[in-house]
C-alpha cells in the first residue's frame, strides 16, 4: 500500500473545495503561529494578479484575525470563535478554526455566494480536523 502524507490529504481537501464553489481565488490551512499547512494552489505563488497576496501573507494575516476574534470574543463574554467573514469591495475572506492550533482561510472574488460558501467551508473544515486528529480523511 502506498504511504498517504496528511499533507497530500490536506491539499486533497483544499482542491476540492476550490474546485467545488465558484469565485475562490485560493484556500490555505495555516497553523495558529501563522505557518502555510497547505495551500490550493499549492506553492506560494500570487494568488491574485497585480497583488503580492501569497499563501504565506493570507496564513499570517488569517492567524492574526482569529487571535484578534478570539480576544474579542472572551472580552465580550461571546463564547468560543465558529467563524470569521471579511468582507471588501473586490472580495473577501473566510476564516473558520480547525483546532486549538490551526484554522482554514478562503479568499473569495467580489460576487461569491457567502452562504453557500460558509456552508462548503465548514465542511471542508471537519474533513480537515479529522486529518489533523490522525484520519484519513472522508
Amino acid at each position: 500500500m502506498p504511504q498517504v502524507y496528511r499533507v497530500d490529504l490536506l491539499q486533497d481537501v483544499l482542491a476540492k473545495l476550490c474546485n467545488s464553489l465558484e469565485k475562490v481565488r485560493a484556500a490555505v490551512i495555516v497553523s495558529i503561529e501563522g505557518f502555510v499547512v497547505a495551500s490550493h494552489p499549492p506553492g506560494d505563488e500570487s494568488f491574485i494578479e497585480d497583488s503580492s497576496a501569497n499563501s504565506s501573507q493570507v496564513a499570517a494575516m488569517a492567524s492574526t484575525l482569529v487571535a484578534l476574534g478570539e480576544r474579542t470574543l472572551a472580552r465580550l463574554a461571546q463564547g468560543e470563535i465558529e467563524r470569521l467573514l471579511v468582507e471588501g469591495c473586490q472580495g473577501g475572506m473566510i476564516v473558520i478554526p480547525v483546532s486549538d492550533d490551526a484554522a482554514i482561510a478562503v479568499l473569495l472574488e467580489k460576487g461569491a455566494k457567502i452562504g453557500i460558501a460558509l456552508h462548503t467551508v465548514q465542511l471542508a473544515a471537519q474533513h480537515i480536523r479529522h486529518i489533523l486528529e490522525g484520519g484519513r480523511g472522508g
